[in-house]
């Protein structure tokens, strides 16, 4: 197995591409734009968590907490399909979606996934959902591939 070296230099894409970067966080500002910024928080670290993102975790942990997001819902956060009510039925749903999203099964997002997404949020906001899902991905992508750890911020 290749085990990671944390001091091996990998490139930094926002200074090699800046354009690309740009746009990265206008797609993902347009995309959260009209949610409520703790869903988005709560999207973002789900995918986090499930893609490993250290980097993003960290940002998306304290952004989530300065939007007034409590700190028992973050330490069950990962395990949201156990705490029972402390998430609402539209962060439930949302968080299934962002999951299977995130995992992206070769069939694709299940359709009782979606439908259950589809019927807590209008078409707008659905859509905002799923591009938050999609955008935190990719920032993940860049900060895993990078090798981007907290202590780089």
């Amino acid at each position: 197995m290749n085990t990671p070296n944390p001091t091996a230099r990998r490139i930094r894409i926002p200074k090699l591409r800046p354009d690309f970067y740009a746009s990265l966080g206008a797609l993902d500002a347009a995309g959260a734009a009209g949610l409520d910024p703790i869903l988005v928080e709560l999207i973002r670290i789900r995918a986090s968590q499930l893609n490993n993102c250290a980097f993003c975790l960290d940002i998306h942990v304290n952004d989530a907490r300065s939007a007034g997001e409590s700190q028992q819902r973050l330490d069950v956060l990962s395990a949201w399909h156990e705490a029972g009510a402390l998430f609402s039925e539209p962060e439930q749903a949302a968080l299934a979606l962002t999951e299977a999203l995130t995992l992206l099964p070769a069939a694709g997002v299940p359709d009782d996934v979606y439908q259950r997404a589809a019927a807590a949020f209008s078409e707008s906001e659905l859509a905002g959902v799923m591009a938050t899902a999609i955008t935190i991905n990719a920032w993940n992508r860049i900060g895993v591939g990078t090798r981007l750890s907290p202590a780089k911020r």
